[in-house]
């Protein structure tokens, strides 16, 4: 029979037709089980469904949850910090505490000290640190080595439109060095943080912080990535203050050049503190003591790479004469007797020898100013 229907059909045996004819599930009831899924009763379908709803509605929350770290991940920043001494670890230390990685590099080694900070990595090889691809070079370094230090580093393995950014003293300097020496599509922002270990060991908050967007090309995410960076100081409660690098060191040299100035020549007078202490007295001990503890050679950097220190070097010096000539122009005729122990020709003839000295010195400090200038970059 099975053969007539066959023919006649024209089509083959069902492949779920056993040799015998009889379908599985006609054979034998269980066999129906491993064919169909069994019907389920409303109930069952109510639960069921119940659950596929709730699945759904946790969907969401795992979409929004992967999101939201996603989205923390791409505002990190991989921060290389290159010169990685006392003001490279102080930055470390606040920008590894928002979340983002920082690269250190130094000539010396500092990876025990990368490590205790919770650095992602210490490289002593600038190669190295090239090709871990950072998103930020901070140049952390001294004024005196930057040329040096720039010139040490494989611009060639980092990617393209890396920013740069500095936190050196002078502003001018940096900018035109970065400028003549970085590729064209890099970034480069100059940052003065107007504070350091000492005054910012308590926080950031209310402490200026000077910067300068010099070049940031085109496209939203390098300019994301010059805010995100900039964020790192706002977010500890930094006056940001967006100046000119010429602006910033003309401001300088009379702020931070005349306290490094006024508080090294009250060094070379050895002060010590005295039984009968003044609160200003303290205070001139207190700032001899601050601008001491800074390197020689950031005083000297401040002098040599800014101009308008040079000139308000010459300033300084042009007021304490003043000053002195005031002082010396007050004496009376009987107090300058009494002071000198002779006749008023003497006492003239004194003052006289006096101005002729500071004449002889005013002209060998202009003579050496002119020099100073001649060998300034």
């Amino acid at each position: 029979m099975q053969a007539a229907a066959t023919a006649a059909t024209g089509l083959g045996p069902s492949p779920l037709t056993p040799a015998g004819g009889a379908p599985p599930w006609r054979s034998h009831p269980s066999a129906a089980l491993l064919c169909f899924p069994p019907l389920r009763s409303p109930r069952r379908r109510r639960r069921h469904l119940s659950l596929v709803q709730a699945v759904d509605a946790a969907q969401p929350f795992d979409y929004e949850a992967k999101a939201s770290s996603l989205l923390e991940q791409s505002s990190r920043l991989k921060v290389a910090v290159v010169g990685f001494g006392n003001f490279g670890q102080f930055l470390s230390r606040t920008i590894v505490k928002q979340g983002h990685a920082v690269l250190a590099h130094s000539r010396s080694d500092y990876s025990a000290a990368a490590r205790e900070l919770g650095c992602a990595a210490f490289f002593s090889d600038p190669h190295d640190l090239c090709e871990a691809h950072p998103d930020v070079v901070l140049l952390c370094t001294s004024i005196l080595s930057l040329r040096s230090v720039l010139a040490s580093l494989p611009l060639h393995r980092l990617r393209r439109s890396t920013l740069f950014a500095d936190v050196l003293s002078v502003k001018e300097f940096p900018r035109s060095i970065l400028l003549q020496t970085l590729p064209p599509d890099f970034d480069i922002v100059c940052t003065h943080p107007m504070f350091g270990p000492e005054s910012g060991g308590g926080g950031w908050a209310g402490l200026p912080f000077v910067y300068e967007e010099v070049r940031v090309g085109g496209g939203e995410e390098r300019r994301r990535r010059c805010r995100r960076f900039l964020e790192i100081f706002a977010g500890e409660g930094c006056r940001m203050v967006q100046m000119s690098c010429k602006d910033h060191d003309r401001y300088a040299a009379e702020t931070q050049f005349v306290t490094h100035t006024v508080g090294r020549m009250l060094a070379k007078l050895e002060l010590e503190s005295r039984p009968i202490n003044t609160k200003g007295y303290e205070t001139l001990l207190q700032l001899v003591e601050n601008t001491c503890k800074d390197s020689f050679d950031l005083y000297n950097g401040l002098f040599m790479y800014n101009k308008n220190s040079t000139e308000l070097l010459d300033r300084m010096e042009l007021a304490f004469d003043s000053l002195k000539k005031e002082l010396f122009g007050q004496l009376h005729d009987i107090l300058r007797k009494q002071l000198f122990g002779s006749d008023d020709d003497d006492g003239d003839r004194h003052i006289q020898q006096h101005q002729q000295h500071q004449q002889r010195q005013q002209h060998q400090q202009h003579q050496q100013h002119q020099q100073h200038q001649q060998q300034q970059p």
